[in-house]
Order: C-alpha cells, then sequence, then structure tokens
C-alpha cells in the first residue's frame, strides 16, 4: 500500500486551516443563533422581504434538511433554507438568508463570477474525479504523459475554488447591506454578530482554495520526482 509521508507536510497544514475554519463557523452560527434580532423577523419573512425589496419576488423558497445547508440554486432560481433558519429568529439566520439572497441577487444581475463559477460546474465534477484517479495510474505505471493529465484535470479545482472566493465576498458584502437598508439589523451588536458569521464562513471558502492549491504542489512535487527517476 502506498504511503508518502510527504503528504502530510503538504497538506496537512490546509486540513488543519480546513477544520478550524469549519470550527469558527460552527461557533460563530452557535453563538449568534441564541441573540434574538430585534426586529423579530422569521429567516422566512426576511427571505421573502429582501427578495420583494429586490424585485424578485418570483424566487421561490423551500425548505432543505440538516444544518449550515442554506443556498440559492441558479438553475431553478430557489432559495433552500434549514428549517433553523427559515423558522427562527436569530442574527446568525438573517446573515444567512441575507447572503444567501445575495446570491439570488447576483444570478438577477448576471454578476460575471456566479455565471463563471455556474458554467464551469459539470467540468468540474468531471475532473475532480477524473483527475486523481488518471494521476495515482499515471504514477503507479511510471507514465509521466497520464500523471500530467490527471494534474491538469485536477487543476480545475483550483481554478472553481478561486472563482468561488468573489462570489462569496460579494454575496457577504451584499448581505450587509441589505440587512441595514432594510432595518433588519437595528443594533451595533447585530451587525457585529451577522458580521462575524459572514467572515467565518467566507473563512471556510479560502481554507477550500488552500486545500485545494496544497493538494496541487504535492502532485507536482510526485511528478517532479517521477521525472527525476526516468532522467536517471
Amino acid at each position: 500500500m502506498f504511503f508518502d509521508p510527504m503528504y502530510f507536510v503538504f497538506v496537512l497544514p490546509a486540513l488543519l486551516l480546513g477544520l478550524w475554519a469549519q470550527a469558527k463557523v460552527r461557533m460563530a452560527y452557535s453563538q449568534y443563533t441564541k441573540v434574538a434580532s430585534e426586529r423579530g423577523l422569521t429567516g422566512m419573512e426576511a427571505a421573502e422581504s429582501l427578495l420583494r425589496a429586490n424585485g424578485l419576488a418570483t424566487v421561490g423558497i423551500e425548505g432543505t434538511s440538516g444544518q449550515l445547508t442554506d443556498h440559492y440554486d441558479p438553475r431553478n432560481k430557489k432559495l433552500y433554507l434549514s428549517r433553523d433558519v427559515a423558522y427562527g429568529r436569530s442574527v446568525a439566520g438573517l446573515s444567512i438568508v441575507a447572503h444567501e439572497v445575495g446570491h439570488a441577487v447576483q444570478d438577477a444581475t448576471n454578476y460575471g463570477p456566479l455565471k463563471l463559477r455556474s458554467g464551469i460546474v459539470p467540468m468540474v465534477q468531471f475532473s475532480a474525479a477524473l483527475g486523481p484517479i488518471l494521476f495515482f495510474a499515471g504514477f503507479l505505471f511510471q507514465s509521466t504523459g497520464l500523471a500530467t493529465v490527471g494534474l491538469l484535470l485536477f487543476s480545475a479545482s483550483a481554478v472553481f475554488a478561486l472563482v468561488t472566493l468573489p462570489v462569496e465576498r460579494n454575496a457577504s458584502a451584499r448581505a450587509l447591506l441589505m440587512l441595514r437598508s432594510n432595518g433588519m439589523i437595528m443594533e451595533r451588536q447585530e451587525e457585529v454578530g451577522a458580521r462575524r458569521v459572514l467572515d467565518a464562513a467566507a473563512l471556510t471558502y479560502v481554507a477550500a482554495l488552500v486545500q485545494v492549491v496544497a493538494t496541487l504542489v504535492y502532485y507536482a512535487f510526485l511528478l517532479s520526482g517521477m521525472g527525476g527517476r526516468r532522467r536517471r
């Protein structure tokens, strides 16, 4: 069985960053789920209000199972809210709703990075699955050509993670602006809480980019070693 301790040198710090980012999200969400919003709106009410305010009353709202699974799907123009967010009245819930409405606004205004990310999803799903298989097949059979193809295919994941960053940061910026302009956060404490929830979520996308880049660098390291062995 193949085991390479260098994998941990390249990838372990990125994995730890990802775990820390996930922990920060859950801590921020847990903390500000307990802080009720001054307006007392449920997430569902806030979503309907924000969508109307942005001329997007036709965007559907549906429930989704789990926690922190809320998302906007540009394919069917629907907002999916978890039960705690949809029916809760917390600052955390409002922040998440506004962020997802931010994605709906991006979609309606043809925001370039979102269109690009949506367009490359099928390619990334294919290449992210096939790339590592081809890479390690090439590594096993000492085929630098096959391994290089696998590396190039997997690099699409890095492109996707990189494009995702501006999409998510822009949605968060829109969220804070919408919450303020529509009077949904009334106190300084609420804005601080909303910003902390959104910033913690943004960190997970940074961690995802770091992880995929670290994996790419590790693959490149293995590939360079293959080339050295073949020359010898």
